[in-house]
């Protein structure tokens, strides 16, 4: 992947980069390719150290000259340096990234330094959360940044000397609870970005900008919301309410947030089948954010629990990081307390207890049922089951190799085996449905394979669906996108118990 240049009037495309290199967003989280100030060069992310494809995670940024292709390296360590923005002044450039040390998690950090490379410093440390999407304010004196905060994505204003404050909340992409959204400055300041809640799927909302005299603890304003993109499409629908949890878990009393989507028409006398959702990553979370398909699933009567788990992101880089070298491991307990907490509220028909996830939720998935037989069917869309075979095959195995685990499966035979699916599969009673697409690089099939035929030779029930040509979530056709929440309603429904 190459950085070109077209003339603004239209033309011929001239290609700036060279190399036998990855540059730009085709590298690890590389963010877009951008001008200097006065426009005579470029500055990108690429991987051009030593062995590229093993180092996946080893990124720095260059500067290449328009007018001849030359190029300057910028920084120089090993971790990611990426999405890097210029002050409007050419004085500075602002990136994101970190000293790699080879964990699970790590904050990505904001980083400051001069136009030629020199001095730079991270100023973001006195916040423990990452940070993405760096934009300079006009005034060349602050940096506004994309920030993940127990479950709600914010915009942060950090200037120069390390001091910040939130502009605005509730950014989202508006299909799911994943953390998401976009946002864009103003001359003077003002943010439009995308908004999200619980029950708004997605719109342009701005917030104007803050006085200097306005001090940084106060709350940022609600969002002025702009445009009603979807009040045709919600104008004949009931949603299910969303109550926010914070429950501890068994594990070690730890305070785990998660979220209650209740049916429409909810009445606390009745008990509803419950459906826990874990989200993948695992290193991501969810939160207050608009969720078509747990809003479907809450539709067909049941109530949805999602949780951010131990290494959930959006807590900071400590509690992200309890699973490193251990997932799936602990998670297991927070995930569980969070049925139990929701059980406790009076309204769940404990006969009806259901678990679902996609990608690292579909770990999660396999391992909850490898521990408990409380849960009535299973669905695991898209999991890894044998981490030795995932580490081989996967089209991220480099960076799972890298900084998920201790080393090579070979020399580690007892990390991969303590925490692959197979060393619980002989404990499993629950009914399992996997879901896989037959394109999946990410989670190969061979991995709901293996899941599929262990149970199937102990005697469980289990049902595999491969959906053709669909790569890692399913989301390439509207069509199979669908069927994975019909799949889901069908298998869930065919186990539920009658209720008298």
């Amino acid at each position: 992947m190459h950085a070109f240049v077209v003339p603004a009037e239209g033309g011929t495309p001239r290609q700036v980069s060279s190399g036998d290199y990855q540059h730009g967003g085709q590298v690890y989280g590389g963010g877009a390719v951008t001008w200097t100030a006065d426009g005579t060069e470029l500055v990108l992310a690429a991987r051009r150290g030593e062995n590229p494809e093993w180092n996946a995670r080893e990124t720095d940024l260059f500067a290449f000259t328009v007018a001849s292709g030359a190029v300057r390296r910028l920084t120089e360590r090993f971790g990611p340096d990426q999405t890097p923005a210029v002050s409007p002044d050419g004085r500075f450039i602002a990136y994101v990234g970190y000293d790699d040390r080879k964990q699970g998690y790590q904050n990505t950090l904001l980083y400051v330094m001069n136009r030629d490379g020199s001095g730079s410093r991270a100023i973001s440390t006195a916040m423990d959360r990452s940070v993405s999407s760096p934009i300079w304010s006009a005034d060349s004196r602050s940096v506004f940044v994309s920030v993940d905060d127990r479950g709600n994505t914010k915009v942060a204003r950090v200037a120069l000397d390390g001091s910040s404050r939130v502009v605005a909340r509730d950014l989202g992409s508006g299909s799911s609870a994943y953390s998401g959204g976009s946002f864009s400055v103003a001359r003077d300041g003002s943010v439009a970005y995308t908004l999200s809640t619980t029950s708004i799927p997605s719109e342009v909302a701005v917030v104007p900008a803050a006085p200097a005299s306005t001090p940084a603890a106060d709350a940022p304003p609600a969002g002025r919301v702009l445009t009603a993109l979807n009040a045709d499409l919600l104008a004949g629908r009931t949603l299910g309410t969303v109550e926010e949890i914070w429950y501890e878990s068994s594990k070690d009393k730890r305070r785990v947030q998660g979220w209650i989507i209740k049916p429409p028409g909810f009445s606390p006398t009745r008990k509803y089948p419950l459906i826990l959702e874990i989200h993948g990553g695992p290193f991501a979370n969810y939160g207050d954010r608009f969720d078509e398909e747990k809003q479907v699933m809450a539709a067909g009567g049941s109530v949805v629990l999602y949780t951010n788990p131990r290494g959930s992101t959006s807590y900071g880089e400590e509690f992200g990081n309890l699973i490193h070298h251990a997932y799936p491991g602990d998670d297991y307990y927070d995930l569980n307390s969070g049925v139990d907490a929701v059980i406790a509220k009076g309204y769940i028909d404990e006969r009806n207890l259901f678990v679902t996830g996609g990608s690292g939720g579909g770990v999660l998935t396999a391992w909850m049922i490898g521990q408990t037989d409380r849960f009535r069917a299973a669905l695991a869309f898209y999991p890894v089951i044998n981490w030795e075979s995932f580490a081989l095959t996967s089209d991220m195995a480099p960076s799972a190799v890298n900084n998920w685990f201790p080393g090579f499966p070979w020399d580690h035979r007892d990390n991969y085996a303590q925490r692959s699916l197979l060393s619980v599969v002989k404990n499993v009673k629950t009914p399992t449905l996997i879901m896989t697409g037959e394109e999946d690089y990410r989670t190969p099939m061979s991995e709901s394979e293996q899941y599929y035929k262990a149970l199937k030779m102990r005697g469980v029930e289990s049902v595999l669906v491969r959906v053709p040509e669909e790569p890692h979530g399913i989301r390439r056709r509207p069509s199979h996108e669908a069927a994975k929440l019909t799949t889901l309603a069908g298998w869930f429904a065919q186990h539920q118990a009658v209720v008298p």
